[in-house]
């Protein structure tokens, strides 16, 4: 689309008037369009921090709910437990997507981050082995099913919203910030680690009981966000549809077959892209500390240091897949990765120290921001609005759920049989994968599914 249509478009979306949370003339100007996508991002910044406090603090609480002298072995079970928060994600896929395609994206928002708060707040709360016995770990995995139910509806309701609201000429740069925001959550997670750790908790505190504190912080951060999701309006395509049909066919599973390919397009994409981000954001932490011998402060602040920089590319990436299309990074991703990805980990375990631990993982969100800047546009960009919010959210969370939440214990798998570097060749098969879908799929940007709703949405 150039950029008269797009200035067309945004002209007349300036003369859009509906009910009290949709997208009237103050919502539709420059101003209003931001304040919608940041209270979004936000919103999804808080799921994520609440998602990945799990992952940034279960080197402390571990042995609260997995009794064990070997360190790997309770990892493992804690990793294991990581896993199962990403198998329910495909029933929050479908759920959440389902409310978001027949009720709105708002409800679908709103509903998740309020299941997200009650997950956090029951993990704060649940009494250790020593106190409860086998129903510590019972309650932590019943907790992480509850958050991944909710984050599994995140994705595809925020990507959906971010990506309507956004106008035609700059999505890939809105959109990104839902995975600036993602990350945001995650390093946010780690900043909360980093304070307790050098400021207010001793380790022997922080072990016992101080690992509490972030997931107390989460459920009120989750409640706030909720709270300000409350004034999010509606957007002008989804009211569009709303109007022009019934609603029967709006978020059902059989829409969804009707578009087999766009939905295979989203799992082959998901499973290399959702490895790679997952094994240098919540398995690194762990890598650095077990495999290339940091302390635990160390790996902390290299994770920080190293999200912060991913964060910075998120919108310049995005930006420029607005000037030149959404497949040249996808497959510039797809190349890179599989080409560096065993000489990237072999060469950070083998790091003399901090700074090049860290040098060498920017290198490699030089070429996993590739994916993660706008893999949420592009998925939007594959479907029409009737079954948008459950043709992004299903398909990534069933693939999200078999290469991303397992990448933790599959790494530690392979390292507990003594063949570390086996994994660094998985990741490569994986990632190959989605470079032979974005090699053969078409540029979204010049086909985009939201473009061609945008114009008659406006109009209406």
């Amino acid at each position: 689309m150039d950029q008269s249509r797009a200035s067309d478009q945004t002209n007349t979306l300036s003369q859009i008037h509906e009910g009290p949370h949709a997208p009237g003339p103050f919502a539709a100007q420059p101003f209003g369009r931001l304040k919608a996508i940041f209270i979004g991002s936000a919103g999804n910044l808080v799921e994520w921090y609440d998602f990945y406090c799990y992952s940034a603090f279960a080197l402390y609480f571990a042995q609260s709910f997995f009794p064990s002298q070997d360190t790997t072995a309770q990892m493992l079970s804690t990793a294991g437990i990581f896993a199962l928060g990403f198998f329910i994600r495909p029933v929050g896929g479908w759920l959440f997507g389902h409310i978001g395609d027949v009720a709105g994206r708002r409800k679908a928002l709103m509903l998740s981050v309020l299941l997200m708060c009650f997950g956090s707040l029951m993990i704060a709360v649940t009494p250790t082995y020593e106190r409860i016995g086998s129903a510590a770990p019972t309650l932590l995995m019943v907790a992480r099913l509850l958050q991944g139910l909710s984050l599994g509806g995140e994705y595809g309701a925020s990507a959906t919203y971010l990506s309507e609201m956004a106008t035609g000429a700059r999505r890939g740069f809105y959109a990104s910030f839902q995975y600036v925001t993602l990350i945001g959550g995650q390093l946010t997670a780690l900043l909360v680690l980093l304070i307790l750790q050098n400021f207010l908790l001793s380790d022997q505190q922080l072990r016992a009981w101080g690992w509490r504190v972030a997931f107390f912080v989460g459920a009120l951060l989750a409640l706030i966000a909720l709270i300000m999701r409350r004034g999010l309006f509606e957007t002008a395509i989804f009211q569009q549809q709303a109007r022009s049909d019934s609603g029967r066919e709006r978020g059902k599973l059989r829409e969804l077959l009707a578009h087999p390919k766009e939905a295979l397009i989203v799992v082959g994409l998901t499973m290399g892209g959702t490895l790679a981000f997952y094994v240098y954001t919540t398995y690194m932490q762990k890598f650095l500390r077990l495999s290339v011998g940091l302390t635990d402060g160390q790996s902390t602040a290299v994770s920080a240091a190293s999200l912060i920089f991913a964060m910075l590319l998120q919108p310049i990436y995005g930006a420029l897949s607005d000037r030149i299309g959404r497949r040249p990074l996808l497959i510039g991703f797809g190349i890179l990765g599989t080409m560096f990805t065993v000489p990237l980990l072999t060469a950070i375990s083998r790091a003399r120290g901090p700074w090049e631990a860290l040098a060498l993982i920017a290198v490699a969100w030089l070429i996993v921001s590739g994916y993660t800047s706008i893999n949420a546009v592009v998925k939007a960009e594959l479907f029409p609005a009737k079954i948008r919010a459950t043709g992004v959210g299903l398909p990534y969370a069933i693939a999200v759920s078999l290469f991303g939440g397992s990448a933790e214990y599959v790494a530690f798998w392979f390292k507990s049989i003594g063949r570390e570097s086996g994994f660094y060749w998985y990741a490569t098969g994986v990632i190959a994968c989605t470079l032979l879908v974005a090699v053969f799929m078409r540029d979204t940007k010049r086909v985009s599914a939201i473009d061609k709703e945008l114009l008659p949405a406006a109009q209406a």
